[in-house]
């Protein structure tokens, strides 16, 4: 083949690419965007999972905050003054608690049992959303909404495999950072309606930086040259995932993105097998089968509600 073809070649996929990009409906480039999200997410769980089992969790999102706060800073320099202002100190650091907390608590469920068991008990946080909006967001929900969101409940029960000798306290913190989570998830839907995306970022950055700060200091620990390569590239990778999924809903529908979120389950078992020697237990199939099934009710039951206000 000659080597004027050969050359050719590159550029000729790139323009079908782009041409096949420019075609594609919204939803579908919105779950390219969401893949692309799993993806490096699951490199960063893998990542502070294997570093977490030497260096303190809070060290490690110290760092990953600083890097990501850096990357934000430079993207955002042209316009800092505006991205700093804003109107809801007060909920934007109290979405910021929200976020620490939950990845204190998620993360530290992410070390100490099965990749699987703590990212099938991560999706419960829909089922507390649905218990936040009617608390904080005063929405109405229907019996059925409250009918699977029990369901759901029950699913978490079973994954946490209660017995004589009581409830495993990581696979609760699991749940607790779901709980969590679900408070940022309601603080961003109070917060969307005049706050830009990087200041809501900016902001998480400053709080989570000044409250990790002292801890780590006084519980640092040098990491070796394979650590802050670990940590580099899940820090890197974290911020690349929260582009990739803000990038997500902004182009396609929530409905219809949001089922793509249990591509989580299916790349966490894989790691946790391949990389970790963990083998799902049958309760963690079935529970999360059982919260998985409520929770695409739920979000498909919101879609149809929402469905008449978009028109």
């Amino acid at each position: 083949m000659p080597d004027n073809a050969v050359s050719a070649a590159p550029g000729r996929l790139t323009r079908k690419f782009r041409h096949w990009w420019r075609g594609a409906s919204p939803n579908l480039r919105g779950s390219v965007f969401m893949l692309g999200a799993m993806l490096v997410y699951a490199v960063m769980v893998a990542g502070i999972k294997h570093v977490g089992q030497a260096i303190p969790l809070v060290q490690i999102l110290l760092i990953r905050q600083v890097i990501m706060t850096m990357i934000l800073l430079a993207f955002a320099a042209g316009s800092l003054r505006q991205a700093l202002h804003t109107d809801r100190l007060g909920l934007q650091i109290t979405r910021s608690v929200f976020t620490l907390a939950s990845m204190l608590a998620g993360f530290t469920a992410v070390v100490k049992i099965p990749l699987a068991q703590a990212t099938a008990i991560g999706f419960s946080q829909v089922l507390f959303v649905t218990i936040a909006a009617v608390i904080v967001l005063k929405e109405r929900v229907d019996g059925r909404r409250w009918a699977a969101t029990i369901i759901g409940f029950v699913g978490v029960l079973i994954m946490l495999r209660p017995s004589s000798d009581g409830l495993d306290i990581y696979a609760l913190l699991a749940v607790f950072g779901a709980v969590c989570g679900a408070g940022i998830t309601v603080s961003v839907r109070k917060l969307a309606a005049s706050e830009r995306t990087d200041t809501i970022l900016l902001y998480q950055g400053a709080v989570l930086i000044v409250l990790l700060a002292i801890p780590t200091w006084a519980w640092w620990q040098a990491p070796t040259a394979n650590q802050w390569f670990w940590i580099a590239v899940l820090s890197l990778f974290g911020t690349a995932g929260q582009w990739l999924i803000t990038r997500a809903y902004q182009v396609g529908e929530a409905a219809a993105l949001a089922p793509l979120d249990f591509s989580r389950l299916l790349l966490a078992s894989f790691t946790g097998f391949f990389f970790f020697a963990e083998i799902p237990a049958l309760t963690t199939w079935i529970g999360a089968a059982i919260v998985i099934g409520a929770t695409l009710y739920t979000i498909r039951k919101n879609a149809r509600i929402a469905a008449p206000a978009a028109t």
